[in-house]
């Protein structure tokens, strides 16, 4: 099961969470989001140096003992040539558009990226479900998005709180897999270990294992991750 933990920013809290050996960590690029990876930090009261450098020390890259997780940017109907610059810069291994993105944008993303700047660049396409038939705008993204990430309706760049019904998710017949997310608490290791799909991959984990926005509790998340595993 891939265990994405997104909207991270603090340095310190970066390398604790890398510690748990989860698959991906999330920065969000989403002006608007309180875990917006350019925003003062509430606990420095500085704003972040998130440079190629820096990210590398907090990931872990330079103890070999530690498996880094791979890199998820974070944006929602963002200009192509923002996102094409912060992968470049954040050396990113994932894009997730979590906005209106049209499989047309999509499709230009990936040309542009692939092969010359990115090439191993995959994407996430964020799925906001509120019904049965919510499930069908999947099939606009099959065959251009490398993996879907379903949640419940809320606003762009934004875990959800609530969560949704996942029984809607048997609707979904496409080949793409596809991670749970929205409003993934502690109480839902048992419900997710029950659940059954055969394009589910794994689930993304934001606010209700946090502190305050963009910090984690890394006990917290470290029970949870051992009742899911």
């Amino acid at each position: 099961m891939i265990i994405k933990v997104c909207g991270m920013r603090d340095a310190d809290n970066i390398r604790e969470v890398t510690k748990l050996g989860i698959d991906m960590m999330g920065f969000v690029f989403c002006k608007e989001s309180p875990r917006f990876i350019q925003m003062i930090s509430s606990r420095a009261g500085i704003i972040p140096d998130y440079s190629e450098e820096r990210l590398r020390r907090s990931c872990g890259k330079e103890d070999p003992t530690l498996a880094t997780p791979r890199r998820v940017g974070v944006f929602a109907d963002e200009m192509p040539q923002t996102i094409v610059t912060r992968v470049y810069n954040y050396v990113l291994d994932f894009v997730q558009l979590h906005g209106t993105e049209s499989r047309e944008m999509v499709e230009n993303l990936k040309r542009t990226l692939i092969p010359d700047i990115a090439p191993n660049i995959k994407i996430i396409k964020t799925i906001s479900i509120g019904s049965r038939e919510d499930v069908a705008k999947c099939a606009a993204y099959e065959g251009v998005a490398d993996m879907f990430l379903f949640e419940g309706r809320c606003n762009h760049g934004e875990d959800c709180e609530e969560g949704f019904d996942w029984s809607m998710l048997e609707a979904y017949e496409g080949h793409t897999p596809f991670l749970l997310g929205g409003g993934i608490g502690p109480d839902d290791a048992e419900g997710i270990r029950n659940f059954r799909h055969p394009q589910f991959a794994g689930i993304n984990l934001d606010s209700r294992f946090e502190t305050e926005p963009a910090v984690k509790d890394v006990q917290k998340l470290k029970d949870f991750l051992a009742r899911v595993r």
